[in-house]
């Protein structure tokens, strides 16, 4: 059986020796989380979207929430403690993270920035999300994400 093509994300996973899976869907350009999680046959409340925002503060953050939910903005910012925040512009996306729209991942950003995983994330054995390329999602347990990537759980779906 060939190999599926490594992305960064997945190389990451590998150097830190984390057990992940790896799902492919067929679908080209940028689709909408429930239609990543239909065509994996996965329960969208499972599945995660990352959301890069910025606050009035100019300061940049990362949200994941369920494909199912929306990012609720007035408490993510609460959370990170920011009076007001904003979703970026599409275009602005690639050269802050090195990610486009579609195949954004929490994992391997340019920089990294404060990252915050909706609350429901811990009702579940594993969480999938980007691994950086439309087309592929990867599924790893929350705790070994931990070892990845330093980040906290809230309530942030609206």
């Amino acid at each position: 059986m060939k190999q599926p093509e490594k992305t960064n994300v997945m190389r990451i996973l590998d150097s830190l020796k984390i057990n992940y899976s790896v799902h492919t869907y067929t679908e080209s350009g940028a689709v909408s989380g429930a239609d990543v999680a239909a065509s994996l046959g996965e329960d969208p409340d499972q599945v995660f979207k990352t959301l890069v925002t910025r606050a009035a503060s100019g300061t940049y953050y990362v949200f994941l929430v369920p494909v199912s939910g929306e990012l609720n903005l007035k408490k993510a910012a609460q959370t990170v403690g920011e009076k007001k925040i904003e979703m970026i512009k599409s275009k602005e996306l690639l050269p802050l993270t090195g990610y486009i729209h579609g195949g954004c991942s929490p994992i391997g950003m340019k920089k990294q920035f404060r990252t915050v995983i909706d609350e429901t994330a811990q009702l579940y054995d594993t969480i999938l999300f980007s691994a950086g390329k439309i087309g592929f999602q990867v599924e790893v347990s929350p705790d070994d994400l931990a070892k990845a990537l330093p980040f906290e759980y809230a309530d942030i779906c609206g």
